[in-house]
């Protein structure tokens, strides 16, 4: 049976480290307290939703753009605590699809 590559569980768990850490987009997200958003179930999975629909790989499983999956599941994040904050490019339905 096939499983993740090394490459993606590497990008997913670092991901998964930031975000608790308050880390996680920075620097967009630097001097923002997100702690309270992220214990509602509902932020956590459009976040990781966001960032499972933007990562690329290759053909050998290598991710090819771990930063730009963080940075729009960041913008998601931004723009879910703060109203006046446009996201650019705005995102795509493909983006913040639940699947």
């Amino acid at each position: 049976m096939p499983k993740l590559s090394h490459s993606f569980r590497g990008a997913l768990r670092t991901f998964a480290f930031w975000i608790p850490n308050g880390t996680v987009g920075l620097p967009l997200l630097k001097g923002i307290n997100y702690q309270q958003a992220i214990t509602e179930p509902s932020v956590l999975e459009r976040l990781f939703a966001i960032f499972a629909n933007v990562i690329e790989l290759d053909n050998a499983g290598n991710v090819l753009n771990a930063k730009q999956a963080e940075l729009r599941a960041a913008q998601w994040l931004r723009c879910y605590l703060d109203s006046s904050y446009t996201v650019e490019p705005p995102f795509e339905d493909w983006e913040t699809a639940l699947y």
